[in-house]
């Protein structure tokens, strides 16, 4: 059968981030194998510069996803904002301290400021929390730029910050201008737009490992904050819709991507008479359509992606990416995948 390779899947491989804050668990339990203590964050899908990922399957196999992307811009979509770049970048995140109190800039001032690059929008679903996991959205009063300035530099900015309790399967979006912070034993997944634009307020005096003092971003913090008193977001009500071997639920949706969560649980067949014809219907169906690619990260479990007479094993950590107009897929196993699409 000529099936097109060009629409096929493939997986990915991250780069990795040892930021003071880190952890072990991206090695110890999402298998990354990346030699980094602590591995704080591994940046699974993203063209980036500061964190590229790298083709790890198929005939595009050690090229980085940018270099694939350039060649083959049609695998990204249709869709008008696509445009010639990936915009989002999927990360996976163990806090295993307190990160910075910080806050991203809009697409506005990015442009104007940063060279043109894009601001931060972002998603995190929390994987797994610690029963003392908290985060930092927003401030707990109203403000103004000189009385935030002051509390930062008395050290007294903990007590102005809304804290909020964080539970496994939460979710929570961060609004560019959002002031936040992950606290220690959150490990999340983060979908955002592509930017590494981070304006630091507040540190906690924290040195890195050569003695030195991270740096803060004061006067952009400021200009870019929203100084208005925010309360605890509030979980929203999420449905599941079962068909066939699958229960599909939306987290997000928002203007830069839409993300879903797909809990695959389709029984390995066992019969060695059935056909091949029988084996695919009893798996799940996919593929992505003309306007946008889709990005698909297994966050729990194992199971086996089928398509163009080949099989992919998929485990826990693994991140595969679906060229636009792609190739029909069947996926069967238990695991629970997040299906990323702008």
């Amino acid at each position: 059968m000529n099936y097109n390779l060009k629409s096929q899947p493939f997986k990915l491989k991250p780069s990795g981030k040892d930021y003071l804050w880190g952890g072990n668990r991206l090695n110890s339990e999402f298998q990354k194998n990346i030699e980094m203590s602590p591995l704080a964050e591994t940046w699974e899908c993203s063209t980036h510069p500061d964190g590229p990922s790298f083709i790890a399957s198929g005939q595009y196999s050690g090229k980085t996803l940018k270099e694939v992307l350039e060649a083959h811009p049609e695998f990204l979509g249709t869709h008008p904002k696509q445009g010639n770049e990936l915009p989002i970048l999927i990360k996976l995140i163990d806090a295993n301290k307190d990160l910075s109190v910080q806050v991203h800039p809009d697409d506005e001032y990015a442009k104007v400021y940063e060279n043109g690059q894009l601001g931060k929008n972002e998603f995190w679903y929390v994987l797994d929390a610690t029963p003392e996991a908290q985060l930092v959205y927003g401030l707990n009063h109203n403000c103004d730029k000189d009385r935030l300035k002051e509390y930062i530099l008395k050290g007294e900015l903990d007590n102005h910050l809304n804290y909020v309790q964080v539970q496994k399967d939460d979710l929570f979006f961060i609004n560019s201008g959002t002031i936040h912070a992950l606290g220690a034993g959150t490990l999340v997944a983060e979908i955002q737009q592509s930017s590494n634009l981070t304006y630091r307020l507040y540190d906690y005096d924290r040195v890195d490992k050569d003695g030195n003092r991270r740096e803060l971003h004061l006067d952009k913090a400021l200009q870019v904050s929203y100084l208005g008193s925010m309360t605890e977001p509030r979980q929203p009500v999420r449905v599941l819709r079962y068909s066939k071997g699958v229960a599909r639920e939306v987290l997000c949706r928002c203007k830069y991507f839409e993300v879903q969560r797909m809990l695959i649980n389709t029984a390995a067949t066992t019969n060695v008479n059935e056909s091949s014809e029988d084996k695919l219907n009893s798996m799940v169906s996919f593929r992505a359509d003309e306007m946008s690619f889709r990005v698909l990260l297994c966050v729990d479990g194992e199971g086996e992606i089928h398509f163009s007479d080949e099989e992919m094993q998929v485990k826990k950590g693994e991140c595969i990416f679906v060229p636009a107009d792609s190739v029909d897929i069947f996926i069967s196993g238990r695991m629970q995948l997040l299906d990323v699409r702008c």
